[in-house]
């Protein structure tokens, strides 16, 4: 089976190539926007790294002819000068799945987030339910996975809170009292994989969290107590972060602004977990976390 990746680069991108390499049933064309990406991505003969725009549709589908899965990674949570929700989240899913018309790709999967709504006024969660309408509309067989904070080796989530444990005294918003669902990276690597190959009819909305809640305070305190560092959790008030990140991102035209604070600091609560559905069996949040501190401990 042959399937296309966008935002191949991503950590998350990277670390389903990995899955790929190590499948024999598949082969992937790997998306990426630049030489420099590109250059990033592992040497494997069943790895096609693909120079494209992700809102060129012509050129998307020529570069995923033949596939029959479309993976589409690709996405932001915090904005830049040229990089705003409407553009890479919203315009390059819909430039996606007309490409994959045309391209008659079978199925589509798309990596949204947990809080995707269309009647919210956070705009980033807004952004992403519009990608996930894109998707549904498209008469293609789809899968919508939405995911919490990420944690493996490489990823965002885990690069914050090691350095947050790292600290003496780590100054969270709201005090990290917040419930979070952190989701092994892994996991949803291999989440995606069975949905590229099972193809349900239809389209299917899953919400997929790791398997332990905890609040983001107690998180760092582990992972410090891993470290073996003392740690004393101080409090940086919501109201006021979101005020200063009000004024510096409209200064800066992007970066942490008050829609951010407010999807960081969301309790991360579903209903259901997918992973029954998908079938695969989640990661504890200790090995998580271990595969995680393997990768960190010598660079602190």
């Amino acid at each position: 089976m042959k399937i296309a990746v966008t935002g191949a680069n991503s950590s998350v991108g990277l670390n389903l190539l990995q899955h790929v390499i190590a499948d024999d049933e598949l082969d992937v064309i790997a998306a990426v926007r630049s030489e420099r990406a590109a250059a990033t991505l592992p040497v494997a003969s069943r790895v096609e790294a693909s120079i494209i725009s992700y809102h060129d549709v012509t050129e998307l589908a020529e570069a995923i002819a033949g596939v029959s899965c479309v993976v589409h990674l690709a996405g932001i949570l915090i904005e830049g000068k040229g990089s705003t929700y409407a553009h890479s989240n919203i315009a390059s899913t819909e430039a996606v799945v007309k490409a994959a018309q045309i391209a008659e790709a079978k199925h589509l999967v798309l990596i949204s987030v947990v809080g995707a709504s269309l009647d919210t006024s956070n705009a980033y969660f807004r952004s992403k339910a519009l990608a996930e309408q894109f998707v549904e509309e498209s008469g293609i067989s789809a899968t919508i996975i939405r995911t919490p904070i990420l944690l493996g080796p490489d990823t965002a989530g885990a690069h914050a809170l090691v350095a947050a444990a790292a600290q003496g005294r780590a100054k969270l918003l709201g005090g990290g009292r917040y419930f979070m669902r952190p989701l092994d990276v892994d996991d949803l690597s291999l989440a995606i994989l069975k949905s590229c190959k099972c193809q349900a009819n239809g389209v299917a909305v899953h919400e997929l969290v790791g398997p332990d809640s905890i609040l983001y305070r107690d998180l760092v305190s582990r992972v410090a107590r891993m470290l073996g560092r003392e740690i004393t959790i101080g409090t940086i008030p919501i109201w006021s972060a979101k005020f200063l990140a009000a004024i510096t991102s409209r200064l800066q035209r992007g970066g942490i602004s008050p829609t951010v604070i407010d999807v960081i600091t969301m309790n991360e609560v579903v209903h259901h977990n997918a992973d029954a559905a998908i079938g695969i069996t989640l990661t504890p949040l200790d090995k998580t976390l271990e595969k995680v501190m393997s990768t960190k401990k010598n660079t602190i």
